[in-house]
């Protein structure tokens, strides 16, 4: 069996991002899905990339997994790495997996060595975006406990992302955060975000006083290039700290672990290197006794069963992100995708990824060309803090 073909897909969701779907082809008329990382302004550039290097894909084996992001990386890219070759080949590789799962008649996680458990934990995500006022996160959280999930997670701070940042800003994540506590009580777990933006001396005095309100975890409190800054503000805060959703690769996470930067890692495997590139860096953190939840700010069809397919394989895993806001938009374009129960998604037992996609209703929602952004000027900066 040969690879015949690449095909992607840039779509429109109705909500935010783009997203771009990958499939891949074989002459025995068996294909695969992937799923690639998409942010604003750069779905071009990850397309551009597809294009470019789906050609290299044509008469090579599905089953070839390994080589090709190894291949893609030495030779195709010449060890020089960017977000969107990784996203390229995320999307390829999971399609290949979906392919392999399909030919051999298995679930992928039975190829990677077989399930650990049985489904999947999740935490709602996306249900915060535009809220302003603290009642209109508590009000919000109610909603999304009644949806059945006990987890959620949500960003306090407001924009824009700077690394310094004036006390109104912390107190307004503290207001937040405790309506959405008083909301929702004790059981429900919170899950921070803080989007790689804040210094230690921020990330430390902010956290220690977000401490009271029995966080799951506090998220990248500032960027993963710093592990010795990171790991300062991991031993002060008393909140186990995540990192990981902008790093590439195992190589991109070994500082992390060497520098004890981190309680938790958090890859996305739509840019990370893929299905296999993510369970790897799950079993380097394993030894440090380091847990694994795994970003996954994709669709909740083909990046969300490939997630789940790995975290089925990890002892090490606790949770994974689950984005409300792309629930609908994946119900038009695929007749199973997998959903939680409870705050669990069960583990597919069709071979492949277990999802399918309507490849001709990605054609009736293309990408959205969105308008320039209202990006800052030296004008709009703050004096000092």
């Amino acid at each position: 069996m040969k690879i015949t073909a690449v095909k992607s897909y840039a779509v429109h969701p109705g909500w935010r991002k783009n997203l771009i779907f990958v499939k891949v082809e074989t002459d025995a008329g068996i294909h695969g899905w992937g799923e690639a990382y998409s942010q604003y302004d750069r779905d071009t550039a990850v397309m551009a990339q597809l294009n470019a290097l789906g050609p290299y894909m044509v008469g090579r084996s599905p089953f070839d997994i390994k080589h090709f992001t190894q291949f893609a990386f030495d030779d195709y890219a010449a060890r020089r790495g960017s977000v969107e070759l990784f996203c390229a080949i995320s999307g390829i590789e999971q399609a290949m997996w979906d392919i392999v799962g399909k030919a051999t008649q298995q679930p992928v996680y039975n190829l990677l060595g077989g399930k650990y458990r049985e489904k999947v934990r999740v935490y709602a995500n996306g249900w915060s975006y535009g809220m302003k006022e603290p009642d209109d996160y508590a009000r919000a959280a109610e909603k999304v406990v009644k949806m059945g999930f006990s987890a959620m997670k949500f960003d306090p701070l407001p924009s824009p992302w700077r690394t310094y940042i004036p006390k109104e800003h912390e107190n307004r994540a503290i207001r937040i955060v405790k309506a959405i506590r008083d909301a929702v009580g004790p059981d429900i777990d919170l899950l921070l975000e803080q989007h790689r933006r804040l210094a230690p001396m921020h990330a430390i005095r902010l956290d220690k006083q977000l401490a009271e309100f029995n966080l799951y975890w506090m998220e990248e409190s500032c960027q993963a290039e710093f592990p010795d800054e990171l790991a300062q503000i991991r031993r002060e805060i008393g909140i186990p700290v995540v990192i990981g959703e902008a790093t590439y690769t195992k190589t991109g996470f070994r500082p992390l672990l060497e520098k004890r930067s981190a309680d938790i890692l958090n890859p996305d495997v739509a840019c990370v290197g893929g299905i296999l590139e993510l369970k790897e860096i799950a079993a380097m953190a394993e030894p440090f006794l380091v847990a694994v939840s795994p970003h996954n700010y994709n669709s909740t069809l083909v990046g969300l069963a490939s997630t789940v397919h790995a975290s089925a394989t990890m002892p090490n895993f606790i949770i994974t992100e689950y984005f409300l806001p792309f629930v609908d938009f994946c119900d038009k374009i695929s007749p199973n995708q997998l959903k939680p129960k409870n705050g669990y998604i069960e583990l597919p037992t069709a071979p492949g990824l277990g999802v399918d996609v309507i490849e001709e209703e990605l054609k009736k929602h293309p990408a959205k060309v969105y308008p320039a952004r209202n990006l800052r000027h030296p004008k709009d900066e703050p004096g000092g803090i």
